[in-house]
């Protein structure tokens, strides 16, 4: 079962829930907004997928941070995994989207060929 990570009113994600519907792939969303987002899910993020790749600077809410928030995140996020994390939690529409966990691994961002591949192997 792949499971499907976001915000549900984004657009992105809906073009990804579209697309996995399409494809009859079996997966479970889960909507930060009405889920939450918890700090050992956000180490795991952290374990699995690296930082650049994950968080999104180039949407709204990197841009309204505080400078120091974003400081926090200029260090290797192993070192600060504990800041790291904790702003995720607090601000959980800077990660990118969609980020998919299947039993093949993580994928960011929507990618129909990696999507296509993750879902075969579900």
């Amino acid at each position: 079962m792949i499971t499907l990570y976001g915000i549900a009113n984004c657009d992105t994600m809906k073009k990804t829930r579209q697309w996995l519907d399409q494809h009859h792939a079996a997966y479970q969303f889960h909507d930060y907004r009405k889920q939450g987002l918890d700090e050992a899910l956000a180490r795991e993020f952290l374990q699995h997928i690296d930082l650049d790749r994950l968080i999104n600077r180039r949407g709204t809410t990197w841009r309204q941070l505080p400078e120091s928030s974003k400081a926090a995140l200029a260090v290797d996020a192993n070192s600060n995994i504990d800041s790291v994390a904790a702003l995720m939690v607090a601000h959980p529409a800077m990660i990118k989207r969609p980020l998919l966990h299947g039993p093949s691994g993580w994928l960011v961002g929507f990618d129909a060929e990696a999507m296509q591949a993750l879902i075969a192997n579900s």
